[in-house]
């Protein structure tokens, strides 16, 4: 295993394929799954992942399960139980060849039943699981994570619409820690290849978090000038600049990129935070009167405050959601010129607990236009 550890879908896929191995009659005995750890690399070889169990429950219904192992640093996910359910199913001729269904603790989008589950996390699970399975059989797979209720309520999915448990929303197998060195290096590497990339003409759009990766393509921005940055966005605008980005548009969650308004360029809580001063400070600029500012700051959010304000005036809200794009706007343009980069457009393009876009400053709405516009492949 990698010294970083593993996401969370992996997990979920070592657990189905040790149920799938059941199904099919494999020995009992088992302590590790070969898997497949990126999906798009076929010729990468399978890795060994620990599973703690598999049985038969029934002719053609298996359990697997799983114990995630995040690597070092801080996780919520260490230690959680991975139940995968796995039975045959008679695929129909408009159906897919494997379904999902959620179980206890797993998270779903609100007002359905739907998982919320990340392309990767989907890929994984078929690259792994297809070969397994008989000509024509299908495979209904019933996930399970005692405990995920509760973990999801320190968890910002409650933001995003998900609801009753985690989400499966990773995009890659290994753990990435936010605010890691290495986790820096590797993107500033991403970085560059994309700079050097014709194709590309200069333009990035620089990802906040997990859920604005999965968020940005289903808004129309092309995969390929996606980039995720974690918390190091400072270093990373910057380097975009040395590298020759023309055009670069920050796209995330108002309550992440709210800090870059404020001046804060790391935006990893245990460092900084200062979200509702931020937020109070652009209010006051506003002309809000002094008790609309007083709740603002009292808040236990920014969704909260902005929801409130909403409440008591839509306009006044939605205009000083724009004033904050705005300013994020010039505090990262003013940020690169002071490291010696003046050439490079910065914009920002804000989405809220809905996963709806709620802000763009003035070049945040050109690029997102722009860039949307443009075909990749």
């Amino acid at each position: 295993m990698t010294s970083c550890g593993y996401t969370l879908p992996v997990w979920v896929a070592a657990a189905a394929v040790a149920a799938v191995q059941r199904l099919r009659g494999e020995a009992s005995a088992i302590d590790q799954v070969p898997l497949r750890l990126e999906p798009d690399q076929p010729e990468a070889l399978p890795q060994p992942v620990p599973v703690e169990a598999a049985a038969l429950l029934a002719p053609g219904r298996a359990l697997g399960v799983s114990r995630c192992d995040p690597g070092e640093g801080l996780d919520l996910t260490r230690g959680l139980a991975v139940w995968v359910e796995a039975c045959w199913a008679e695929p129909l001729s408009e159906q897919p060849w494997l379904e999902l269904e959620a179980g206890e603790g797993v998270g779903v989008l609100a007002g359905s039943a739907d998982l919320c589950v990340s392309g990767f996390a989907r890929a994984l699970l078929a690259c792994n699981l297809r070969p397994l399975l008989p000509e024509g059989q299908g495979l209904r797979l019933r996930i399970t994570l005692p405990g995920g209720r509760e973990l999801a309520t320190r968890t910002s999915n409650a933001a995003f619409g998900v609801v009753d448990g985690l989400a499966l929303i990773g995009t890659q197998a290994a753990v990435q820690r936010s605010a890691d060195p290495h986790q820096l290096a590797s993107a500033r590497a991403q970085l560059a290849e994309r700079a050097a990339d014709q194709a590309l003409a200069g333009d990035l759009v620089l990802v906040i978090g997990e859920n604005g990766l999965d968020l940005a393509p289903q808004l129309g921005l092309p995969a390929p000038l996606l980039l995720k940055s974690g918390n190091w966005i400072g270093p990373l605008l910057v380097a975009a600049a040395e590298q020759g980005v023309q055009r670069l548009l920050l796209f995330g969650y108002q309550g992440k990129l709210i800090k870059l308004a404020g001046g804060i360029f790391h935006t990893h809580h245990h460092l900084a935070d200062g979200r509702l001063e931020v937020l109070t400070t652009q209010a006051a600029l506003l002309g809000l009167p002094l008790q609309q500012l007083q709740q603002l700051a009292g808040a236990a959010s920014v969704d909260e405050a902005l929801r409130g304000l909403a409440e008591a005036d839509a306009a006044v809200a939605r205009q000083l959601q724009q004033q904050l794009a705005a300013a994020v706007e010039q505090r990262s343009e003013r940020y690169v010129a002071r490291h010696g980069q003046n050439r490079m457009r910065v914009g920002a393009v804000l989405f809220d607990r809905e996963r709806r876009i709620c802000a763009e400053g003035p070049s945040g709405a050109a690029l997102l236009e722009a860039f949307r516009a443009r075909d990749l492949g």
